[in-house]
């Protein structure tokens, strides 16, 4: 157990984290770049909000759960400084992208930049106590709130009344949402939110005949058979599963730790290519043609989210079968994804496990699912160490 807790603690402070210290920073106007290619040279000067709202998140959590670094928190504040003055519109809402200078360039259609601000936000305000982080934080959670049930507002394209969809991503996001948040939400209305987000993620989307969760389905909750209503996004599944374990961890609830495990069990028997191996990005439910022509690629933050998916489940409940899959992954991704030669890790492999964009950040890939993976692997692994070592004290006490 020690040994996984040291290695995957290396990789996040000697190979992940300097790399987007060296290379990520705008010293010029204020924010990061994202778009970084093999060796951290930058290729594309657009910001793109959500990323931007990540990476101060990742600075503030490194700063909180692993050493007070005051260049971690300086290079959190320099990110929310830029999405304080140019992130967001008059209304409060958090832009898609805006170019170098912070002008806006795609509108606030997309939750999920509000989503990771007020997540950034409220851990900056948990490092320093500043209010106006807080203020930002709680403003932007209600927000998101207000917008649930439409959550694209005047920016959906979808034609009302025949074909209404819910989305699983964001019920997933508020699960984990609400926890990182805690110190900021009421309690009361944290312990709410919390029960309405289990039973939306394990019943509303949840295929009991097939043991397996849904991206998208009726507004009921029924089935839908259609492109949509059919598929299967394993990788938005088993990150959902260790928020999901995290909360029942908090009620000790240990049925729905039970079936947050099994779900993320299945979605791997499912999602994994017994071809080449690893996890498939899309699939559908029926064994149709996903719509998505990448269906068959392999990317990073899948293979991080269940691998910390696979930590957690062990954690908290020592499955084997979850280390198991746990050393499963960790060699595939290990060798596929991780670059020892000029640090981060490769977002996206073809199906053969090839490097398809010999890069390190873009639109979609910025500083947070490594690190944070990484940080949460790392913290699992050390708790079981220290577990197992309370045990053999106690078994030697007995004995």
């Amino acid at each position: 157990m020690s040994g996984y807790s040291q290695l995957y603690r290396e990789d996040l402070l000697d190979n992940v984290l300097p790399f987007w210290m060296k290379y990520s920073k705008d010293n010029e106007y204020g924010g990061y770049y994202s778009c970084l290619d093999t060796q951290g040279k930058v290729y594309d000067t657009d910001k793109f909000i959500w990323l931007q709202a990540r990476q101060v998140y990742t600075f503030a959590k490194m700063y909180d759960e692993i050493a007070a670094d005051p260049d971690w928190l300086e290079m959190a504040q320099h990110g929310a400084s830029f999405l304080q003055e140019h992130g967001r519109d008059k209304w409060g809402q958090f832009y898609f992208s805006v170019n170098r200078r912070g002008k806006p360039l795609v509108q606030p259609y997309n939750i999920f930049s509000d989503c990771f601000a007020a997540m950034g936000f409220s851990m900056l305000n948990k490092v320093t106590n500043d209010n106006v982080y807080a203020q930002i934080a709680l403003t932007t959670f209600g927000n998101i709130v207000e917008r649930r049930d439409n959550p694209k507002g005047i920016y959906n394209k979808q034609y009302p009344g025949t074909r209404n969809l819910k989305n699983f991503a964001l019920p997933m996001i508020l699960s984990n949402l609400s926890l990182e948040m805690s110190h900021l939400i009421d309690e009361k209305a944290a312990k709410a939110l919390h029960s309405e987000v289990i039973r939306e993620v394990m019943e509303v989307f949840y295929q009991p005949e097939k043991g397996l969760i849904l991206e998208n389905v009726l507004e009921d909750g029924s089935f839908c058979d259609s492109f949509e209503g059919r598929l299967l996004n394993p990788g938005h599944v088993l990150e959902a599963m260790w928020f999901i374990m995290d909360l029942a961890h908090l009620k000790k609830d240990k049925v729905l730790m039970d079936k947050a495990v099994q779900i993320a069990f299945n979605t791997l028997d499912a999602g994994w290519d017994d071809k080449y191996e690893g996890i498939f990005y899309f699939l559908d439910i029926k064994g149709h043609p996903p719509q998505q022509l990448e269906w068959d690629q392999k990317l990073w933050w899948v293979h991080l989210e269940a691998l910390v998916c696979m930590a957690k489940a062990y954690q908290y409940t020592q499955n084997e079968f979850a280390l198991a899959w746990f050393d499963k992954l960790h060699a595939y991704s290990w060798e596929h994804f991780r670059d020892p030669l000029h640090g981060e890790w490769f977002g996206y492999l073809n199906r053969q496990g090839e490097v398809l964009l010999p890069m390190k950040g873009g639109k979609w890939k910025g500083c947070f699912h490594v690190p944070r993976a990484l940080l949460k692997i790392h913290q699992s692994f050390e708790q079981l160490s220290k577990f197992t070592q309370h045990k053999n004290i106690i078994d030697q006490k007995k004995a």
